[in-house]
């Protein structure tokens, strides 16, 4: 009797402890006495999270959370992460859960690789997950507008909508088959390739035209390429102080002598405005206009006395009128 009552204690006892290592793994007791650090994420709202639920990594679990508390505004959640944690400073924490009825959990991404790892109080950044609840009640919302909407096309409502349009095709259904007549009488001589439409849609000469149009402007197009790519060389070229245009534009002897050539034309221009020289005279001295026209006169009397006299006299004549 009593090698029974202690093998039923002893029984008892080790299926309780079974139980309790059972419990504490599915609470997630176990976590508080693993080494690992502490990491904490602020949220606008948590949704059911629980001190307990599992923290993931692409589906993999590294640690449970292990508090939850407000702070301000905010409501921080701590973590307790498994010592071979993969967690670095760059992860974003959010609140997930599994199926439409299923437990929540933080779910943690990858981060970036180069970031440094997740030490004991790292605060990392979050991102909020719609609400369930706010989510079902705007799908309520919806249904209820669909069914609203699908209550106004019925019964009364829908003749009262269709009436006005059975009746306009009803008074004008002549017209109407007149308008569809000539409306198929249009495609039929636009399919045999008919009239204007016809001709520009199954005709293939204009289509060889346009082929032609297109390589014509595509060539064009190549011309107007290769002249704005020589005009940037050109430009390159007058930039770097190459060519005739470039040193003209650089070289400051170049400037110096156009200046110099400039200004000397410029006082040529004003010696001949005031009368200087041959060309001045020439062009101001009103004596030396006055010499030129008598002269011509003299000429022309010359040219008509040997119109008169023939060609015996040429020579005296010219002699005499001249001097």
């Amino acid at each position: 009797m009593k090698d029974s009552l202690e093998t039923r204690l002893g029984m008892f006892v080790a299926v309780a402890l079974v139980a309790g290592v059972l419990v504490m793994e599915m609470a997630g007791g176990w976590e508080r006495f693993r080494q690992g650090p502490r990491v904490h994420a602020l949220f606008r709202n948590v949704l059911e999270l629980k001190v307990g639920d599992r923290v993931k990594m692409a589906g993999v679990d590294i640690g449970r959370v292990e508090d939850i508390r407000l702070e301000g505004d905010r409501v921080r959640v701590t973590m307790k992460l498994r010592p071979d944690h993969p967690v670095n400073t760059e992860c974003v924490a959010t609140i997930k859960f599994t199926g439409l009825m299923g437990q929540n959990y933080v779910s943690l991404d990858f981060g970036r690789p180069e970031a440094p790892r997740a030490v004991n109080d790292t605060v990392l950044k979050s991102a909020e997950q719609p609400d369930f609840a706010a989510l079902m009640a705007r799908l309520d919302s919806v249904a209820s507008g669909v069914e609203n909407l699908t209550r106004s096309f019925t019964g009364d409502k829908i003749d009262n909508l269709l009436g006005p349009l059975t009746d306009f095709v009803r008074q004008n259904s002549g017209a109407l088959s007149q308008t569809l007549t000539n409306l198929r009488d249009v495609t039929t001589q636009i399919r045999s390739g008919e009239g204007t439409i016809g001709r520009l849609i199954y005709s293939d000469a204009l289509h060889a035209a346009a082929l032609n149009t297109v390589s014509n402007l595509d060539h064009t197009l190549d011309s107007v390429q290769q002249a704005v790519a020589d005009a940037r060389g050109l430009l390159a070229d007058a930039r770097a102080g190459q060519g005739t245009l470039g040193r003209l534009l650089t070289d400051p002897a170049l400037y110096q002598e156009s200046t110099n050539a400039v200004t000397q034309l410029r006082e040529i221009l004003q010696k001949i405005n005031r009368g200087e020289g041959s060309v001045g005279k020439l062009v101001n001295d009103d004596a030396l206009y006055k010499n030129a026209r008598l002269t011509l006169q003299k000429l022309d009397k010359a040219t008509e006395a040997l119109e008169d006299q023939g060609p015996l006299s040429v020579m005296s004549l010219l002699v005499n009128t001249l001097f």
